[in-house]
């Protein structure tokens, strides 16, 4: 089917207020938060309700065409490009918050509310919503649930898939379904629910969501410490937690990215120190500081330390969170192109892979900032390079298949937060193994007999 055709069929189909084909909103939709990676989709279809999503997708299994649902396309792993053509499924035009029940401590919303307008909504209820990934102010609740979005609470708290409820779901043939409820406790049948978060738009488009919130904490506090290296950082982190504290916040950054920030944003911070160490909690406000006041403690008393210091107010512990927000927008400033990576390892293995990342780096001439979630392996490995040099380009794709190839020595993970997208499938099957990719191919043709939802990805 010509390009014209299908925009004239799904106009027909849809209405021309939900369909556009015009060359600027085709060229919007061609790539996502990733760099390297573009395609440019035939038609970008933004519905109103579940109905209309159902029309899509039903026109798309009939007529084979591939559909790539995508929210606000703030994702890091090629996991809404268009990389085969076809339909963009533009979920933003679904924002409603449907429901904030404080006594039920849940919400109803649909996909293309954002993490911020939520968060706004339960506090005026006294809640909140947890997953807090790096893009809130802009990232949807349909693509957090799409890749189970991480973020800085995750050690304590937990990611998305530990607060999804239910889901209103359309299925790769146009049938409609719900799974899971408003239930804490419900495990009638196979949890489908689960199955579909992480799903990355590939087993099912989702249109209605129902996720538990939390009590807003009293209070929150907030430190920094500095270590002679990360190695000595990644001593205390074991110190803190083996000691029981299980902190809402406990994240890193190596001397490139504590560097890069301080020149970004003038927060003081010591330049001279190999690691930085972000350590927090909330909660009640005598717990938090008798949390925190023992943090800073191990942190000062483990060796390696150049010491500490403890936010005095709201505003001082808002710098402090900032410090770790800011680290890509920081290094971004490097060069002309910046490769935010994922990966997860033991904690104990922590910080031999930032070592061999260093190394991997210098291995290429290329500069590497490594930051990330230390209390549970995370790291982010950002390489800043000048994206106009094809040399410097191939060198940055060489050091990601050894930066990919390090989980698999340490029992860790290709993505830990991100997903697994276009940019991480050629690693996956070594990471799973053959079985366990055939099994999931075998899940997509159930979900997604067509093979249209999002192809070239997981279960492809």
């Amino acid at each position: 089917m010509s390009e014209s055709d299908l925009v004239a069929k799904l106009t027909d189909l849809l209405g021309s207020e939900v369909v556009r084909g015009d060359a600027v909103s085709l060229q919007a939709y061609s790539r996502d938060a990733t760099p390297m990676f573009e395609g440019l989709p035939e038609v970008i279809v933004s519905p109103r309700n579940t109905e209309e999503v159902a029309k899509a997708v039903k026109f798309a299994h009939d007529t084979k065409t591939p559909i790539i649902p995508r929210g606000a396309g703030s994702n890091l792993c090629a996991a809404t490009v268009p990389l085969n053509g076809g339909i963009v499924l533009s979920m933003t035009n679904m924002k409603a918050i449907l429901e904030v029940s404080k006594s039920e401590m849940l919400a109803v919303v649909q996909p293309g509310v954002t993490n911020l307008a939520l968060d706004k909504l339960a506090e005026r209820q006294g809640l909140r919503f947890i997953p807090d990934p790096g893009s809130r102010s802009v990232s949807t609740i349909g693509g957090n649930v799409a890749t189970s979005a991480g973020g800085l609470r995750g050690l304590k708290y937990g990611t998305t898939r530990n607060y999804i409820l239910g889901l209103e779901a359309v299925l790769g043939n146009g049938e409609i379904i719900r799974t899971g409820g408003r239930l804490v406790k419900d495990v009638a049948g196979y949890d489908v629910t689960r199955l579909l978060v992480g799903s990355e738009g590939t087993l099912a488009v989702f249109t209605e969501i129902t996720l538990a919130l939390a009590p807003r904490p009293e209070a929150s506090k907030y430190g920094v410490a500095y270590f002679e290296d990360l190695s000595a950082a990644a001593g205390a982190v074991e110190k803190i937690i083996t000691s029981g504290i299980l902190p809402a916040t406990l994240e890193f950054l190596d001397n490139t990215c504590l560097v890069a920030v301080e020149d970004f944003a003038h927060l003081g911070l010591d330049t001279k120190a190999g690691a930085l160490l972000l350590f927090g909690d909330d909660g009640d406000a005598i717990s938090i500081e008798q949390s925190v006041t023992r943090m800073s403690e191990i942190a000062l008393a483990s060796p390696g330390s150049r010491g500490v210091t403890l936010a005095a107010d709201v505003a001082a512990a808002e710098a402090l969170l900032y410090a770790r927000r800011c680290s890509l927008p920081a290094l971004a400033r490097l060069s002309s192109l910046s490769i935010l990576e994922d990966i997860s390892v033991p904690r104990k293995a922590m910080a031999e892979v930032v070592n061999r990342i260093q190394a991997i780096g210098k291995k290429y001439g290329l500069r590497i900032g490594t930051f990330g979630h230390a209390g549970d392996g995370n790291l982010h490995p950002t390489i800043v390079l000048d994206g106009n040099n094809p040399e410097e380009v191939a060198k940055a794709e060489l050091a990601l298949s050894e930066i990919f190839a390090l989980p698999l020595e340490f029992g860790g993970s290709i993505t830990g937060e991100h997903g697994v997208g276009s940019a991480k499938l050629p690693y996956l099957e070594s990471l799973i193994g053959a079985p366990n990719m055939q099994l999931q191919r075998n899940i997509k043709k159930i979900f997604d007999p067509a093979g249209i939802l999002n192809p070239g990805r997981i279960g492809s």
